[in-house]
């Protein structure tokens, strides 16, 4: 008998819905979307590490530079959201801020879950309206949350 594969959750984040999520947004756009998890406690800033796990995860190497990067740190109740050139210069700071807002929300809630994954349904959104599916990138980064 096989049994059910229990959804993995790491600081309260389901990451087979998030997962989920980030192929689902993906569909819509070549853009490219990651969410990392720091699971350990640091004191260090958050923004800094977020844009030190970007180049580490290669996020600006993609064809047009529209990859976003949500880094979640749980246990600080702390988050970064780092898009790269290319979708930067297609949105306003007004879009950061309430994907900002809507995550912040969540956190209070302590729906961490549902929180990314409106974020990364929103993301996805805006990237589908400034960069259409395009078949010669495919996927070019992993939809799995690195953590």
């Amino acid at each position: 008998m096989v049994t059910p594969r229990r959804p993995r959750l790491v600081h309260g984040i389901d990451v087979a819905r998030v997962e989920t999520a980030i192929a689902a947004a993906e569909r819509l756009t070549s853009g490219e979307v990651r969410v990392a998890v720091y699971r350990f406690y640091f004191w260090g800033d958050v923004r800094r590490a977020a844009e030190a796990a970007f180049a580490r995860l290669h996020m600006g190497r993609t064809r047009h530079r529209n990859a976003v990067l949500l880094f979640m740190a749980p246990r600080l109740r702390r988050f970064a959201v780092i898009g790269d050139v290319g979708i930067h210069e297609r949105v306003t700071p007004a879009f950061w801020n309430d994907v900002a807002r809507a995550l912040e929300t969540s956190f209070k809630r302590g729906d961490l879950t549902a929180g990314i994954e409106r974020a990364v349904a929103t993301i996805g959104d805006r990237l589908a309206e400034h960069f259409p599916p395009d078949p010669t990138t495919g996927n070019e980064l992993p939809n799995r949350v690195v953590v």
